[in-house]
Parts: structure tokens; sequence; C-alpha cells
């Protein structure tokens, strides 16, 4: 046998503790017909307006590749527009389109009802220092990635 870490695995534990919290919103994006993903472009969206199809990959953690793959089908299933820049027509913005606004709309009743679940399982206080926490130690991680660059 070999010697244990001095650590806890903390990237596996956000695994488990993001298929955790997903277990929780699932059914909701299940009744609304969208993916994990594809819910994480849309709320991304609605949250900043337009962005780049890089700048989605970033903001949602989605390989290019599968951002591609997955836009294409977005935009064919009338869920995404594309257009090209006003000041750069080499480059792509990615918009809602009416029928993807109405659906978070209609869905967003239901996530706020699983955020408020969720607060009253686990308290307001303790969600309240996750986010605290975690921006936190993103910052700092990414911070001295930045310094040893």
């Amino acid at each position: 046998m070999h010697p244990s870490f001095h650590h806890r695995n903390l990237p596996h534990l956000f695994l488990y503790a993001r298929e955790a919290l997903m277990a929780h919103f699932r059914p909701v994006l299940n009744e609304a017909g969208v993916t994990e993903q594809q819910w994480r472009v849309l709320r991304t969206l609605s949250e900043t307006g337009p962005m780049e199809p890089n700048q989605i990959a970033r903001s949602c953690q989605i390989l290019s590749p599968s951002l591609t793959r997955m836009l294409a089908g977005m935009e064919q299933a009338g869920l995404i527009r594309r257009a090209r820049s006003d000041s750069d027509q080499r480059r792509q913005e990615i918009s809602l389109t009416p029928k993807s606004v109405a659906l978070i709309k209609h869905m967003r009743p239901q996530i706020d009802r699983k955020y408020q679940e969720l607060e009253e399982k686990i308290g307001k206080e303790l969600l309240d220092r996750l986010y605290r926490d975690v921006d936190a130690a993103i910052a700092l991680v990414r911070q001295d990635k930045s310094a040893g660059a």
C-alpha cells in the first residue's frame, strides 16, 4: 500500500460537489429540454449580453471544439443567433433569440425555487460563505498563476 497524500483531492471534491448540485437542478433542465452545457451558455448570455465564441468557451468552461458543435445545434434549434461584429467582420457575436429569452423567462422561477430549496437545506449563511470563499480561492489561484507566468 502506498502512503496517503497529505491533502484531500480538492479538484475531485469540487467535481463531487458539482454533481450533487447538478442533480438538484437537472430536473428543471430536462423539463426545459436543454443540456447542462446549453444552459450554461444561455444563462451566461442572458447575464452578459452578446459574446464571441472564445469568450463563451472561457466563461462557460466548454472546450472550443465542443462549443462549436453545440452552438451549431443551438442555432438550428433557434436558441442563439450568430452575427458578424460591427467593429470587425471577421468576428462573430452570439446572442439570444426571442425563443431562448422566452425559455429563460419560463425557467427562471423554477431555477430560483431550486436555489431557495438549496438555501433552506444548507442555510443562507453557508451558501453566501461558499460563494465568497470559492470566488476568493479562484482569484488567489489565478493571481498566483499569472504571477508565475
